[in-house]
């Protein structure tokens, strides 16, 4: 009997089966995660803050030195090398191809003085 209201069920249901883009962001949903494509529709609120106490422990991977947490530009400075990774939703992107130059190269500011 039970076999019967199941494939009644499960054959009733086919006919109104959602597209699987639809049942993926439903999954996406239910876990907690985000889809990263909607970034206009923020239901937790604003972007989470990076936690300065993380300086304690992070390090440029490049130079190997300690970094500066500049709030106004929400990055990670390393002084010495002139450059600032982002912070993005609260984690810092240590990738140096990520990173921006704070300030002109060497070369560059030798070829402006000449």
């Amino acid at each position: 009997m039970l076999r019967g209201a199941c494939g009644r069920l499960a054959s009733s249901l086919r006919g109104t089966r959602a597209p699987p883009a639809a049942t993926a962001q439903r999954r996406l949903h239910a876990s907690g995660a985000r889809p990263l494509a909607d970034k206009s529709e923020d239901p937790e609120g604003p972007a989470r803050a990076f936690d300065p106490a993380l300086l304690e422990f992070l390090v440029c991977p490049l130079s190997k030195k300690p970094l500066r947490y500049e709030a106004s530009t929400n990055e990670l400075i390393n002084e010495e090398l002139g450059i600032a990774y982002p912070i993005i939703d609260g984690i810092p992107n240590m990738i140096p191809q990520a990173a921006r130059m704070t300030r002109p190269n060497k070369k560059q500011e030798e070829m402006e003085q000449h």
